[in-house]
């Protein structure tokens, strides 16, 4: 009898020979926020060595995992960019496709909430922000007394409702989308983070973590939160329009931008890069890109590429990436992320 999973294989691997042929350009998918990052090693992988410039397109975390995990094959992509680490979910859907993939870890990032030049300076803490941008949060006029208390309707309008000590302005947020890792970072950093100021909300986490997370990561719909896009250049611009909104973006934006926007301080701590570096400031996270690890050797240029990335002269604490607003990882860890791209380590979640 035929093996028909050996002829599927095979005329796979015809497939993937054939489409080699007729491309031979990396492609990348993913997130907004390490889209400039990857640009511009890019650019200067194309300018210094015998490869074609890879092709980048910003579709966000969540979006290019999609395409990332499809399949295996040149109609998909060879490498995506996420803020945030690989999902269970997703990884699964690339484990029933046969994908294979590497994980790298390239720095870290920091969250940033920040308006116009000219407007007020903010200050917030973890628990303002969870209550300006949940769809649910504690009554505030019936503080919790017992185990549990159900969440009404987010009643805050104004900042000022929150704290006299905000501004009394409309609360006009400007914030990621559903598929940006952006956006899920925030939800678990800022918006669960703040919850946690509720002894009950902190009570609900061990006994239904399902419901905490539902609750504290759902943003409100109501007009208070406006989704803007993946282009967070276009959201700066907003912000100067309009120098009553407030956006949440990557810091790498605020850094690249310091002349037009600045940032709010959270907790009490500056969102800089020494801050965020040394652990400060909460509301930050790594950034990483994932390898399809059946497109390498096929699709020309994929290892060199991460070696680019990877080098010292690049995301190294002199690298050229950092006046980008890349937040390096210490030594070890970039020796250790050099040395698992390189041999193409396989993840295993």
């Amino acid at each position: 009898m035929f093996n028909s999973k050996l002829i599927t294989g095979a005329l796979a691997a015809v497939a993937m020979v054939g489409a080699a042929q007729a491309r031979d350009q990396i492609e990348i998918v993913g997130s907004s926020t390490v889209f400039p990052f990857a640009t511009t090693v890019a650019e200067q992988f194309g300018r210094t060595s015998k490869f074609k410039t890879p092709v980048i397109e910003s579709t966000g975390s969540g979006g290019g995992m999609k395409l990332f995990c499809a399949g295996i094959g040149l109609e998909h992509p060879d490498i995506t960019n996420a803020s945030r680490r690989i999902k269970g979910k997703e990884f699964k859907k690339c484990q029933a496709n046969g994908i294979d993939l590497t994980e790298v870890v390239i720095g870290f990032d920091g969250i940033v909430l920040a308006n116009a030049k000219g407007a007020p300076q903010l200050e917030l803490t973890l628990e303002q922000i969870y209550l300006a941008t949940a769809k649910k949060v504690p009554d505030p006029n019936k503080p919790c007394q017992a185990a549990w208390c159900e969440p009404v309707k987010n009643p805050y309008q104004k900042w000022s409702e929150i704290d006299p000590s905000l501004p009394a302005k409309k609360i006009e947020i400007l914030g990621p989308p559903p598929t940006s890792g952006t956006r899920d970072a925030f939800q678990e950093l800022a918006m669960s983070g703040g919850s946690k100021a509720y002894p009950h909300m902190k009570k609900l986490k061990k006994t239904d973590k399902k419901m905490w997370k539902k609750l504290t990561r759902t943003v409100r719909d109501d007009g208070a939160w406006i989704d803007a896009g993946e282009n967070d250049n276009l959201m700066v611009s907003k912000l100067v329009a309009n120098p009553d909104a407030v956006g949440v973006f990557g810091y790498s934006f605020l850094d690249q931008n310091s002349d037009k926007i600045k940032g709010a301080v959270v907790n009490g701590t500056q969102p800089t890069f020494d801050n965020i570096a040394g652990g400060k400031y909460k509301i930050s996270r790594s950034l990483y890109f994932y390898i399809k690890h059946a497109h390498v050797g096929t699709v020309p240029g994929i290892q060199e590429f991460v070696a680019e990335f990877t080098n010292e002269k690049a995301f190294g604490e002199e690298g050229y990436l950092v006046p980008k607003g890349l937040i390096p990882l210490p030594a070890a860890d970039r020796d250790a992320q050099r040395k698992n791209s390189s041999s193409l380590t396989k993840l295993a979640l």
